[in-house]
């Protein structure tokens, strides 16, 4: 399955230095690192220079390109329950 990553979100994913993965939340598709959700084995695995993007298997079916839209900030994870675990970190 091959899933583009707009030249922006690799610049982004590379610039942050740690693995992202795109999962479910409130506002939609939801591209957060996996300090705030973790990958799953059943994830797809794309390298973005030495990071990994994750997507969820689910969310998968329905991307047809990861954009920075999909980026969620701190006020949006701290409102979404689907990030209820970051919370206490």
């Amino acid at each position: 399955m091959e899933i583009p990553i707009d030249e922006d979100v690799r610049q982004y994913i590379m610039s942050q230095g740690c693995d992202f993965r795109i999962c479910t939340a409130c506002m939609g598709p939801a591209l957060v690192p996996v300090t705030v959700k973790a990958p799953k084995p059943t994830d797809i695995q794309i390298p973005v220079g030495n990071q990994t993007l994750y997507i969820s298997r689910l969310q998968a079916r329905y991307v047809d390109r990861v954009s920075m839209d999909m980026i969620y900030d701190d006020d949006e994870i701290d409102a979404c329950p689907a990030f209820y675990v970051r919370r206490y970190y």
